[in-house]
């Protein structure tokens, strides 16, 4: 029997509002008393779906061209995008020749799709989680803009837990970084190595006992198990060899220094999402539950503490 604490983490559900509908679920589902979300929590891209008159509308959508009409068939594409990590938006064909025409005015309108469905969210998960004395953890990630990271920042519920050393429980504590090494799409929150390094060493000084902490890293340490993905060429395109795509590690070299350093008890990671693996770096076991927000499904790890550290975890996928 658990005399510790359940903590369950998951990450990059990419604007999926099915995968952090999961996410909170499985709060009470799993009997977790903390949650926390690692990056990349908005989505990539916004879906308009254009009026067309005689109750029907069109949208182009995964590379297919979609008509449908008002009610079932709407709600249910509405659905269907909001759950592969893209918002939607209902629109008109001289709304979208505006927007077509000035790119500004299309910028604005995803960044408030981001925060106005970042802002649903945590309200939801107010209203499920605090009755029930959960607490929630969220960090952005390397992909999220700095809009939807100040709304994070304003939770009086959910807690931000970057830029700070966070209580997990009485007994351990978290340091937590959303930030990632140079990536080829070169995001919001890329940064050098050196820098990265930097950030992690400022909040690593302020924790009392390392032995029982835990490292939240968007980022996956180097050279390991976490961090393998496709090469890939000039054009983004992935590099094959010998007939397969060729694998290679991505991960950040500044976040593997400072496991091997510290040593903190285990490290929780996301980014990458094809690399679904669990490695050790010294005493330290790392963690990455990967992600498959695309299709709806929410992976992540329940991690149970005890109170002399760690006791045990178990990867989960539905």
């Amino acid at each position: 029997m658990l005399t510790g604490t359940r903590l369950f983490f998951a990450t990059d559900v990419h604007g999926s509002d099915r995968c952090f509908r999961k996410f909170v679920n499985a709060g009470p589902f799993y009997k977790a008393q903390v949650l926390v979300l690692g990056g990349d929590v908005a989505g990539k891209m916004m879906i308009p779906i254009v009026e067309q008159g005689n109750h029907s509308y069109r949208a182009k959508f995964l590379g297919k061209d979609w008509t449908v009409s008002n009610g079932k068939e709407l709600t249910d594409l509405q659905t269907r995008i909001n759950t592969s990590g893209y918002y939607h938006f209902l629109t008109t064909e001289s709304e979208m020749s505006e927007m077509q025409a000035n790119p500004a005015i299309a910028d604005k309108k995803f960044t408030a799709l981001m925060v106005d469905t970042m802002k649903a969210w945590l309200d939801l998960a107010e209203q499920h989680l605090k009755p029930k004395g959960i607490k929630m953890y969220i960090t952005g990630g390397n992909d999220d803009p700095k809009e939807v990271l100040e709304v994070l920042e304003k939770s009086s519920y959910v807690q931000f837990a970057e830029s700070r050393v966070v209580a997990v429980d009485e007994k351990h504590e978290m340091v937590s970084s959303g930030y990632s090494n140079i990536t080829p799409w070169h995001c919001p929150r890329d940064i050098s190595e050196e820098e990265l390094l930097a950030k992690i060493d400022e909040e690593a000084s302020k924790v009392k006992n390392m032995s029982t902490c835990v490292f939240n890293m968007h980022c996956p340490p180097f050279g390991t198990l976490l961090d393998q993905a496709p090469e890939l060429d000039d054009e983004l395109r992935p590099v094959k060899k010998g007939g397969h795509v060729h694998m290679i590690n991505v991960g950040s070299k500044a976040v593997r220094s400072a496991i091997e350093k510290y040593q903190p008890m285990i490290g929780l990671h996301g980014h990458i999402h094809e690399s679904k693996a669990v490695d050790k770096l010294g005493k330290t076991l790392c963690i990455n539950p990967g992600s498959e927000y695309t299709e709806g499904t929410l992976r992540g790890v329940i991690v149970n503490l005890s109170n002399n550290g760690f006791e045990s975890y178990a990867l989960i996928s539905g």
